[in-house]
């Protein structure tokens, strides 16, 4: 299993990883470096730098995942709104329909 949330991680319906922009920002004035998020993540995306809490590794958060956005006490955590996936999913669809091998702009 933990394997394939490995894969998900790398490519997603064929993208690579990199070309999604899919992670959680971390609104400082929020943040209190509980470290919640950098405990509860499985995917090493948190860390700790010098008393701060920082995203160190965006392209290890799954994409789609939230999980740690409501553990956030403080609600400081955020990712891209859900219709940023819908349009990329569409966008998707409509290549591999295509079969020109277009790149979006």
């Amino acid at each position: 299993m933990i394997k394939k949330v490995i894969t998900l991680a790398e490519k997603w319906f064929g993208m690579e990883r990199e070309d999604i922009q899919w992670f959680p920002t971390i609104d400082n004035d929020k943040c209190t470096n509980c470290e919640t998020c950098l405990k509860k993540c499985s995917h090493g995306v948190f860390e700790n730098i010098n008393g701060k809490v920082k995203v160190v590794k965006p392209f290890n958060c799954v994409v789609g995942c939230t999980g740690c956005d409501p553990l956030c006490p403080e609600g400081a955590i955020s990712h891209p709104p859900k219709d940023y996936l819908v349009n990329l999913i569409k966008t998707i669809n409509i290549k591999n329909r295509c079969g020109c091998n277009c790149k979006e702009d």
